[in-house]
């Protein structure tokens, strides 16, 4: 059976320079992935290329969804068949209002319709996109905007980073019902999870785990015994 996400041998530049070097994994139907690796290894490259962003260029290899091979699609073409993302610092929208940016999405994609106060976003819906956020509110406000997309393939850059131990509940929780649905319902949807610490790991429940170094996969195994062996030992010892 084909993986709802699968990537084949992907080489991927950017800055002018060759990041992925024949990245090849794959993401099942309703399964989380985790993906470790130091910094400047790739992570948030993948991502990025998975996305289609234009500070990406796919030199080689072929990214498929759901069976489809979408390498050559725009972001908005692989959005609408839903693909979402948050990102790790994402820009700062001027004259864009928050609210403005939600609305806009549940009238034109499938989302659902959702209340800004369960992420404490109630007083940002008339402020421009990121301006003069914190590092919470930023998180807050991406999930707010994933909620509203209602995406069935999720991509999180490391969604603990730049957050306070009061608001990392709260973003922890609603990351959870955003892949593994509420207790109440039936719904989960497949991600890809970028994450140095593990924290995110005590909020969602975790199937598999790569670890990229140096723009190639060099292992994988289960997210709790890959990030035990890289705590105790780094990630030399983890990529052999």
């Amino acid at each position: 059976m084909m993986a709802f996400l699968e990537i084949n041998n992907l080489h991927v530049e950017a800055g002018g320079r060759e990041i992925l070097k024949g990245v090849s994994l794959s993401v099942d139907k309703g399964e989380t992935c985790i993906l470790f690796g130091p910094n400047g290894s790739g992570k948030s490259t993948l991502l990025s290329a998975i996305m289609g962003y234009s500070t990406t260029k796919v030199t080689d290899g072929h990214i498929l969804y759901n069976g489809r091979d979408i390498t050559g699609l725009t972001v908005d073409e692989r959005a609408r068949m839903g693909i979402g993302m948050m990102m790790q610092r994402p820009p700062d929208v001027t004259g864009v209002k928050l609210g403005a940016l939600v609305n806009e999405t549940l009238k034109n994609g499938h989302g659902i319709e959702c209340d800004a106060s369960l992420f404490n976003m109630e007083g940002f819906l008339k402020r421009d996109v990121n301006v003069g956020f914190s590092g919470g509110e930023i998180k807050r406000s991406e999930l707010l905007q994933l909620l509203a997309q209602s995406p069935n393939f999720v991509m999180l850059d490391e969604p603990e980073s730049g957050v306070d131990l009061q608001s990392i509940g709260l973003i922890g929780n609603k990351i959870h019902e955003l892949i593994n649905g509420k207790k109440d319902e039936k719904k989960g949807v497949s991600a890809l999870v970028i994450t140095h610490t593990g924290q995110i790991m005590d909020y969602i429940h975790a199937d598999k785990a790569y670890v990229l170094m140096e723009g190639k996969v060099h292992s994988t195994g289960k997210p709790e015994d890959i990030l035990r062996g890289i705590k105790a030992n780094g990630y030399t010892e983890v990529s052999k």
